[in-house]
């Protein structure tokens, strides 16, 4: 007699925090799971943890196809090249190759990660990518959750980096006093695991933000704590967002879109609470936590 095997969650992104954190809470329950890597390397942790491994390019449809088949149902994400200068072709070409493999292998369901503000149709910049993943999976059929994520609070760690060593914390979000709602990257993968395994029919949207929201007067207040000195907040205008991103490979269609997306932070165009429709979750790591990890690994 044949043993029968149940169907593996297929997890992407595990190179990066929120697929790794998915991956995780699906084998922390006992669930099979297949992870999709560029290339085996990258997945012999996994598999050490009893994890299948697949090898697959985003672009390529055969080998999307393959590494979807047979799944109860995939986390799907659409990495953002920010040192291309076709970084919006790019993505286009990664979020209609996925939802093309996804109907050929006939996923049962779709977790896909989003941002806030991709229900806005212009003013968002990186974000106008999301937008895009959502649309070509969305026009598949098959049932899709989408997770919206709020500001990652990872997204302080070259800031964080720079205070440890000036005692300043720059920041492109102002004013400083301002709160907007952060997320831990770990409670994104979190509510992936979860989505996956719910029963629900039909797509949805659903919004994730953090236990409370959160200022950069804070993530400084947390640094000082962390690190025992005083450091300040440093009010970065519009003019100088150029010249403190110069080291980060940015191409010029990459700064425009980060320009306008902070721009559409700054002025609240993009809001979690914009889309009536969609579902609110909320995380329960607290940025404190976050900040800690951040200071403990760049000190």
């Amino acid at each position: 007699m044949t043993a029968c095997f149940p169907h593996p969650y297929v997890v992407f992104g595990v190179t990066g925090r929120t697929g790794a954190a998915a991956a995780d809470a699906l084998l922390r329950s006992g669930l099979p799971v297949r992870v999709v890597v560029r290339d085996l390397a990258q997945g012999r942790p996994w598999a050490e943890r009893g994890a299948e491994v697949a090898v697959a390019d985003l672009t390529d449809l055969a080998s999307m196809v393959a590494a979807l088949s047979q799944a109860q149902g995939a986390y799907v994400v659409c990495p953002q090249h920010y040192q291309r200068e076709d970084l919006f072709v790019r993505a286009d070409l990664i979020a209609t190759i996925t939802a093309r493999a996804a109907v050929a292998a006939e996923v049962p369901r779709l977790v896909a990660l989003s941002s806030v503000g991709a229900d806005r149709e212009n003013g968002t910049g990186w974000i106008g990518m999301n937008r895009m993943f959502e649309q070509r999976l969305g026009a598949t059929g098959v049932p899709t959750t989408f997770l919206r994520a709020a500001y990652f609070m990872e997204n302080w760690m070259p800031m964080v980096g720079h205070a440890i060593h000036s005692g300043v914390l720059p920041t492109f979000l102002t004013p400083a006093e301002r709160t907007i709602p952060m997320v831990a990257t770990v409670d994104v993968g979190s509510a992936a695991a979860a989505l996956l395994q719910e029963a629900r029919k039909g797509s949805g949207v659903v919004t994730l933000s953090g236990p409370r929201d959160y200022a950069p007067n804070d993530v400084a207040a947390l640094m000082s704590a962390a690190l025992g000195t005083l450091v300040e907040v440093a009010e970065l205008p519009e003019a100088a967002w150029p010249n403190a991103l110069a080291d980060a490979g940015f191409s010029p269609a990459a700064l425009a879109g980060f320009t306008e997306m902070s721009r559409g932070l700054i002025g609240s165009h993009i809001d979690i609470k914009s889309d009536h429709a969609a579902i609110e979750w909320a995380g329960t790591t607290m940025l404190e936590h976050v900040i800690i990890e951040l200071v403990r690994r760049q000190r």
